[in-house]
C-alpha cells in the first residue's frame, strides 16, 4: 500500500492506466449496449428491459463509489496514507453521476411498470439517500480543502455514510418492496443468459469507465494541489 504513497510514482502508473481504462471503459460499455439493444424483448417488461443494461451498472457504481470512499476514509485514519483522501474525493463525484443516473432510469422504468415516477419504496429511498450523501460528502471535502483543513473529519463522514450500503443491497429482501427482489446473487442468477451476458458486459465497461474518471480525477486534483504549493512558495518568497 504505501509503495503508493509516493504521488510521483503514482502518477507514473496512472499516466498510462487512465486512457486504457476510459478508451476499453467505453469500448465495452459500447459493445455491450448495442449487444443489450438487440436482445428480445421480455416476455413481462417487454422493450423497458433495455433500461436495465444502464440502471444495473449505474447502481452498482453508485453502490461501489461510496464503498471505494469508506475504504479510502479508513485509509485515511488508520494509515494517514497521503493519496487515500485524495482518491476518496475523486470517487465522489462520478458515484453521485452514477447514483443520479440510477434514480433517473429507475423512474422511466418505473412509469409503465409500476405506473408511477416515484414511490417511497425501501430500495429507491436508500439510494435517494445516498445521493444526498454524495453531496454533503462533496461539500465537505471541499471545503475543507479549500481551508486546508485535516481530513479527518470528510473521513469519518465517509466512514458513517457506508451503513446506508448494506442498507441499499438488502432493502428489497428486508421491506415489502415495489422493486423486484435481487436477480444476481452469489453463485446464482435470476436472469435469462440472453440479458445477462449483455449486462455483465455493460457492468465491466461502466466499471471501467468509472476507473478511468477516478484517475484523472485524482491527477487533477494532484495537479491543483501542487500549483497552489508553488503559489505560496513564491508569495512567501516575494
Amino acid at each position: 500500500m504505501h509503495y503508493f504513497a509516493n504521488p510521483t510514482r503514482f502518477l507514473s502508473i496512472a499516466r498510462w492506466l487512465t486512457p486504457v481504462l476510459l478508451f476499453g471503459g467505453l469500448l465495452l460499455s459500447a459493445a455491450g449496449l448495442a449487444w443489450g439493444l438487440s436482445v428480445p424483448p421480455d416476455r413481462l417488461m417487454g422493450e423497458t428491459v433495455a433500461i436495465l443494461f444502464v440502471h444495473v451498472p449505474a447502481a452498482w457504481l453508485g453502490m461501489g463509489g461510496w464503498t471505494a470512499i469508506a475504504v479510502s476514509s479508513l485509509v485515511v485514519l488508520v494509515w494517514r496514507h497521503p493519496l487515500a483522501a485524495i482518491a476518496a474525493r475523486a470517487a465522489a463525484v462520478p458515484g453521485a453521476v452514477f447514483t443520479a443516473i440510477c434514480l433517473a432510469t429507475g423512474s422511466i422504468w418505473g412509469r409503465p411498470t409500476w405506473g408511477t415516477w416515484w414511490v417511497w419504496d425501501g430500495r429507491l429511498t436508500s439510494m435517494l439517500v445516498l445521493l444526498f450523501l454524495y453531496f454533503a460528502y462533496i461539500a465537505l471535502s471541499s471545503a475543507t480543502m479549500r481551508e486546508g483543513a485535516s481530513e479527518r473529519l470528510p473521513a469519518i463522514f465517509g466512514l458513517l455514510g457506508a451503513v446506508n450500503i448494506p442498507i441499499i443491497n438488502r432493502s428489497v429482501v428486508w421491506w415489502n418492496s415495489l422493486h423486484q427482489p435481487p436477480s444476481l446473487t452469489m453463485g446464482n442468477s435470476a436472469i435469462d443468459a440472453v440479458y445477462l451476458w449483455p449486462l455483465v458486459l455493460c457492468v465491466t465497461g461502466f466499471s471501467l469507465l468509472f476507473g478511468g474518471v477516478v484517475l484523472a480525477r485524482m491527477r487533477a486534483i494532484l495537479a491543483e494541489t501542487q500549483a497552489e504549493a508553488r503559489l505560496r512558495r513564491l508569495a512567501r518568497e516575494g
